[in-house]
């Protein structure tokens, strides 16, 4: 076993579409020795990584599990050999990543490390489907969620008192299980059921579906539709927005299909 430890990187892989992936972290995956990798990071971002070793640390829904206390002892491990390690996680590293976790635990053990933040799904996801989390005389903010604790949190009735009568926008991550729940909570909380919702499956990628309703009407439209994870939500007078862009809106730009202008 070598003497010299290595070295960590934690790297954010975007929200699904291959091409969001930043230049630095394409850079650490070809220098990488060993990749963890979740289950939300596309094939062709794997196909980077050239001769390293892929290690699936993911979680799938209703299947097999990699527990956090199993993955940070990965990385240990793997450091602990000298070798160039990339913890590569969907979306953005320290945006319900447990990166901040991980990045602690490798300081307490000695290990160095770096981060290389990843374009969150937060913001990109309602971007790609024509809803701004802000906009001028709209909303002057918004507030990110995870949707993967709405069994707990739905029982602070202060918490989401304060989430409905925020006037900004709320963007929910992982909560498409708990949609019904969340709806509920917030009118409970005070939110009008006429507020607009809008629920994104697989943002940002080729086969990303939009569905559009209210407080009111969206758990019963995504149910129809069948929209599973990972999926985005948007909640808040914004969503509206998104009608006033779709005919302009040309997802993949070339100068095949540019529009002629004064011709």
């Amino acid at each position: 076993m070598s003497n010299i430890m290595g070295h960590v990187s934690l790297v954010g892989a975007g929200p699904g579409d291959p091409e969001l992936l930043t230049l630095k972290a394409a850079r650490r995956l070809s220098e990488a020795d060993v990749v963890l990798y979740d289950q939300l990071v596309d094939k062709s971002v794997l196909d980077l990584c050239k001769t390293a070793v892929r290690v699936f640390v993911g979680k799938v829904p209703d299947g097999p599990s990699t527990p956090q206390s199993q993955i940070n002892e990965l990385l240990y491990a793997y450091a602990s050999k000298g070798l160039r390690v990339v913890r590569l996680k969907g979306g953005d590293a320290f945006v319900f990543g447990r990166g901040g976790e991980e990045a602690i635990y490798l300081t307490d053990l000695g290990v160095t490390f770096d981060v290389v933040p990843g374009i969150s799904s937060s913001i990109s996801v309602p971007e790609t489907a024509l809803i701004p989390v802000t906009h001028r005389g709209v909303a002057t903010h918004f507030t990110v969620i995870t949707g993967m604790s709405a069994d707990e949190d739905l029982s602070i009735e202060e918490t989401w008192s304060a989430l409905a009568k925020t006037g900004g926008t709320l963007v929910f991550l992982m909560g498409v299980r708990a949609l019904d729940r969340i709806s509920a909570a917030l009118v409970a909380g005070g939110a009008d059921l006429s507020t607009p919702v809008a629920v994104i499956e697989k943002g940002t990628t080729a086969d990303e579906r939009v569905v559009v309703g209210t407080l009111d009407t969206i758990y019963q439209l995504v149910r129809d539709e069948r929209i599973q994870s990972p999926a985005t939500i948007v909640v808040g007078e914004v969503v509206r927005l998104r009608g006033q862009m779709v005919g302009g809106y040309m997802r993949e730009f070339s100068p095949v299909n540019a529009v002629a202008v004064g011709a």
